[in-house]
């Protein structure tokens, strides 16, 4: 999973090379003049607007849409086999839903295979690692592999989500923590994967590192979703090989 708590700091420190890959990411996609800048905060409520343009407006809606629709196809034999599998590792639903917030403050289901027991409470606190024992055994493998963001898909095609974007927050964090410079994250639709998930501070809380999610929403564009595209898979091979 992309998604995960603060880890050791052995791992903080194998993730620096990590921090450099996706600041030149940033710094490649929307030519940044200093590195500084990627980790600069503003105010939100001074500075950003709701991002405009054709390629946000109609370009981007349309390659989600079309993407989803495809990827749900191709990986419909496997999200079969991966629901079978739930089902005879565990008691409980196939599906995990939970309410976060989207664009312009919405607030949704997102969707995701289960990976862990039933008896959780949904809005409880993200494992820390793989080894926690609310985690099934299936769903350490689902976790791993990112498989259980599959059903996403699913939001994708409803319009709430989009490949890329801030990731959307629980509901409850966002009502009990959030504060109006939070919640510019708000401006644009909550992604699969961003800026925040190819970067070590993967590590720590969605709303602790809102300075990824600013300059995401400052740049957005073409280029930049395709480099963080490919990234996210470029970060999902190395945390599985280490």
């Amino acid at each position: 999973m992309l998604e995960t708590t603060r880890e050791s700091k052995k791992h903080n420190n194998r993730g620096s090379s990590d921090a450099d890959d996706s600041l030149g990411l940033a710094e490649a996609a929307v030519g940044l003049s200093t590195a500084a800048s990627l980790y600069r905060l503003i105010d939100p409520a001074a500075e950003l607007q709701k991002p405009r343009g054709a390629y946000v407006q109609f370009v981007k809606p349309l390659l989600d849409f079309t993407f989803a629709l495809l990827f749900s196809v191709l990986l419909l034999p496997a999200a079969l086999l991966i629901a079978l599998l739930i089902k005879l590792d565990s008691k409980g639903p196939i599906i995990f839903k939970q309410p976060r917030y989207g664009k312009n403050g919405t607030v949704f289901h997102i969707y995701k295979f289960r990976t862990m027991y039933s008896s959780v409470p949904t809005q409880g606190r993200s494992p820390v690692s793989g080894n926690d024992a609310r985690i099934t055994r299936l769903g350490k493998i689902l976790r791993k592999t990112s498989l259980d963001e599959i059903p996403q898909l699913l939001n994708i095609l409803r319009g709430e989500m989009s490949f890329i974007g801030p990731r959307p927050e629980q509901k409850r964090i966002v009502e009990e923590q959030y504060t109006d410079k939070e919640k510019v994250r708000f401006l644009v639709t909550p992604g699969i994967t961003g800026l925040w998930q190819i970067s070590p501070d993967r590590k720590a809380p969605i709303h602790e590192n809102l300075q990824h999610d600013i300059q995401y929403i400052q740049h957005v564009s073409f280029l930049l979703d395709l480099k963080i595209f490919m990234n996210t898979f470029i970060v999902m091979i190395k945390s599985n090989t280490h």
